[in-house]
């Protein structure tokens, strides 16, 4: 029996900080206000000018590789995870690729909102358990920034930019990625989108006026059922793997909200300790955000442990996952 184990994770951050200071420079919002309802203090933005997500991914996977050890040229596959692709066509996974002298791996995008790095886990796991693939990189790359509109006070303070990138493995030992669950439902797709660059509404002037080319989102409506769907499939991938909140070790949720993480954990019944969090300094960096949560808390991370990861995003699209970590 061979399972996908998780053999290194990297993360990169751009240098430049937005805090709410500044924010309220910009926007009428206030520290207090985006500090009580969401719980972020700052994000990081890309600012190099000609840059978007490949570059994030490019730096996150280069430190992956000097990290585990690893040459280019072993790699045999790249998952990339973004919802904020540097260009429509072609691929963000293959320009991440070359910039990293991947010259022997395939490489391509999943879209799957914030919920991105987890299927392009079990994506990746897949390949693995299949012997179609031996070493494989998922890397969750988001330069929100790109699509947030500044001049939206409900909106601008939740988004930063960041990558991650993890690398799976080959083991015959009951670690790495040992289960998962997911879903989507339609009804989301009203409440949580950009409107226009799309086949349905092409960019013209109209839309670009607009405003229609930013991330829309009804936040009443999603935070219901970010909160009711992460609980769930929490709950869920707990019962199917015969785990109690006691035996698990730690619960990774995607970082949207600290509202929204407080929530879910309470409602579980897991302790506190026993979630990671890093929104308060990271915000929301989408398919990225689990990732990063793991690689910048490792340092508390034990060989055997229990993790149940969770995401909701867009579409909607939500899930969990459950890994035992073997680093």
């Amino acid at each position: 029996m061979i399972n996908a184990r998780i053999a290194g994770v990297a993360s990169y951050v751009p240098d430049d900080i937005l805090d709410n200071e500044m924010l309220s420079k910009m926007v009428d919002t206030s520290d207090e206000w985006i500090t009580t309802r969401v719980g972020v203090k700052e994000r990081r933005i890309l600012k190099k000018e000609g840059e978007g997500s490949s570059y994030l991914g490019i730096q996150a996977v280069n430190r992956l590789l000097e990290k585990t050890g690893t040459r280019p040229e072993d790699v045999d596959l790249l998952i990339c995870a973004t919802s904020n692709p540097d260009y429509r066509f072609p691929s963000t996974g293959s320009i991440i690729a070359h910039g990293c002298g991947l010259t022997q791996a395939y490489a391509y995008d999943i879209q799957a909102a914030c919920a991105g790095c987890i299927v392009a886990l079990q994506d990746g796991a897949a390949y693995i358990k299949s012997g179609l693939r031996k070493k494989v990189i998922v890397v969750a790359a988001e330069m929100m920034s790109s699509m947030v509109n500044y001049n939206d006070r409900t909106t601008c303070p939740l988004f930063g930019d960041g990558a991650a990138a993890m690398l799976l493995e080959p083991t015959e030992k009951e670690v790495g990625v040992m289960d998962a669950v997911f879903h989507v439902d339609g009804i989301g797709r009203d409440h949580l989108l950009m409107r226009a660059g799309g086949s349905v509404n092409p960019a013209s002037h109209e839309t670009v006026d607009a405003g229609d080319h930013y991330v829309y989102q009804d936040g009443r409506f999603v935070y219901k059922h970010a909160v009711t769907d992460m609980l769930e499939s929490t709950l869920d991938i707990c019962k199917r793997n015969n785990l109690d909140m006691e035996s698990v070790d730690y619960l990774i949720p995607h970082q949207a909200n600290l509202r929204i993480i407080e929530a879910v954990a309470s409602r579980a019944g897991i302790d506190p300790e026993k979630v990671l969090v890093n929104i308060e300094y990271r915000g929301n960096t989408s398919a990225a955000s689990i990732p990063l949560c793991i690689s910048e808390n490792e340092s508390r991370l034990k060989p055997g442990d229990k993790l149940v990861l969770t995401a909701f995003g867009a579409g909607f699209t939500w899930g969990a996952m459950y890994v035992i970590w073997d680093i």
